[in-house]
């Protein structure tokens, strides 16, 4: 039976929920045990329940695996994962593949720019490139993901990784340095954008009417981590949409008809991950859920 099912491995930014290095009052909480830690983004995708994608792979992935079930390998060295898909050259979402170099056969999908990058560092080389191709992938155009999912890649405006940032950097760059996914099984489809900088118009059009978005939900406002304490940038200054405000993702997908609006990729100092938040009252009232690890959707 062919099902889109979603497993959503991980729901926070880079960096993860509490944060290492990180004593503000939401990681605090979260490590007294007041709120849910959550690992850095990153979802698993199937079309039959036995054949699965991993899209982000995140620095997080070995313990994310061990608290699927369904990723859980099924006899010695075999794998359920048969492909891992990135959005972006990201170090939350490309470090886990170092974890994945276990001599396990699978296909690494991405844009060519991301693949340049991932081969630029000859760390990488301990993924073998002959049990794990590299499978450039054109925007726009549909492929098998994996067995009975098809997905789609489509330029979103972002930035090159902090990595590769020179004097001037250019956040809402579209191209293939920051993507969305389009996925598709049964008839059913799901967007997984994990990073926007703004919601063009063609986005839009192409988001409007689904049954499920999964969307950047990094920050609350643009100045939150100047206002809490944390850090310099802006939310827009890393490539990121705000929840909140009249240009803001909860304004700009108000009337699109989407059956389910989900954030993910939360930072640590959203007030979004406390329950009981006024923040996270304004968001339900809006339409929208809050992603937590651990969470299943269904087409």
């Amino acid at each position: 039976m062919t099902q889109l099912r979603i497993l959503v491995l991980g729901a926070a930014a880079g960096g993860g929920f509490p944060q290492w290095n990180c004593g503000c009052p939401l990681c605090v909480r979260a490590r007294s045990g007041e709120l849910t830690p959550q690992s850095q983004s990153s979802i698993a995708v199937s079309a039959n329940g036995s054949d699965w994608a991993i899209l982000n792979a995140s620095p997080d992935i070995r313990t994310q695996l061990a608290a699927a079930p369904p990723l859980h390998p099924t006899g010695p060295r075999i794998s359920p994962i048969k492909s891992v898909l990135v959005t972006n050259g990201d170090i939350d979402h490309v470090a886990g593949l170092l974890t994945l170099r276990e001599k396990q056969p699978f296909q690494l999908f991405a844009t060519a720019e991301i693949h340049s990058v991932i081969a630029d560092n000859p760390i990488f080389t301990a993924v073998d490139a002959t049990l794990v191709p590299r499978c450039p992938v054109v925007l726009d155009t549909p492929f098998e993901l994996a067995t009975g999912l098809t997905a789609t890649l489509f330029a979103v405006p972002g930035k090159v990784p902090l990595y590769l940032e020179g004097e001037t950097v250019v956040t809402d760059l579209e191209g293939e340095q920051t993507v969305g996914v389009e996925l598709s099984a049964g008839g059913k489809t799901a967007f997984y954008i994990p990073g926007c900088a703004k919601l063009t118009e063609k986005i839009a059009d192409r988001v409007r009417g689904s049954e499920l978005l999964l969307f950047d939900g990094t920050v609350w406002e643009n100045e939150e981590m100047i206002r809490t304490g944390v850090g310099q940038k802006t939310g827009a200054r890393m490539g990121h949409m705000s929840m909140n405000g009249e240009n803001g993702s909860m304004a700009a997908l108000k009337d699109l008809d989407i059956a389910r609006k989900v954030f993910i990729h939360i930072n640590n100092t959203n007030p979004a991950l406390d329950p009981a938040s006024d923040e996270r009252a304004q968001i339900e009232a809006a339409g929208w859920s809050v992603a937590q690890d651990g969470m299943e959707y269904q087409l």
